[in-house]
């Protein structure tokens, strides 16, 4: 089971028994591959920002995005999946294994202090 309650609203990630569901704001052609900190959309919820080179065509942008995930948390790219969004901007990324490992690199990747 997960761990409720201890996840704040500003954070786009959340531990999941498997792993950690990750929220993304992709921008595509977005002239280098970086995750660029995060954001809050309109509606309240909390994002990571990336972008890659890659173009939103036959899902070059979603593979060059595991990739970038994967390079970042140091994970093989298999362990990162499109859970939901794969044609959106906004996505919803999976990392299966120990959600801890991910949560403490995550936070320093993106601090989620606002």
């Amino acid at each position: 089971m997960s761990k409720g309650g201890g996840e704040k609203a500003s954070s786009p990630w959340v531990a999941e028994s498997e792993g950690v569901a990750l929220y993304v704001r992709l921008t595509p052609k977005g002239g280098r591959d970086a995750l660029d900190g995060v954001e809050s959309l309109a509606d309240g919820r909390s994002v990571l920002k990336a972008r890659v080179r890659a173009a939103p065509e036959n899902g070059r942008a979603n593979e060059a995005l595991i990739a970038l995930i994967a390079a970042a948390l140091r994970v093989p790219k298999s362990a990162v999946t499109i859970r939901a969004g794969a044609t959106s901007r906004v996505k919803t990324v999976f990392i299966a294994g120990a959600p801890a490992a991910y949560l403490d690199a995550l936070a320093r990747l993106a601090p989620t202090s606002g």
